[in-house]
């Protein structure tokens, strides 16, 4: 897995975490599916990269 790939994997899933977890504190349901799915698009990134690593891609 390339560096910045890597990085940019990790962010997302932080970056959705964190967006999760503060609109489902404040009551905004909205803002927390949309954390939720940008958390969700950083793990399939890093799945993407750690099968390209394996395969050798």
């Amino acid at each position: 897995m390339s560096a910045s790939e890597k990085v940019k994997a990790v962010g997302e899933r932080i970056a959705g975490r964190v967006v999760r977890k503060v609109a489902g504190a404040t009551g905004h349901r909205t803002t927390a599916a949309k954390g939720a799915a940008l958390e969700a698009r950083g793990k399939a990134r890093q799945l993407k990269e750690k099968g390209k690593d394996k395969f050798g891609f």
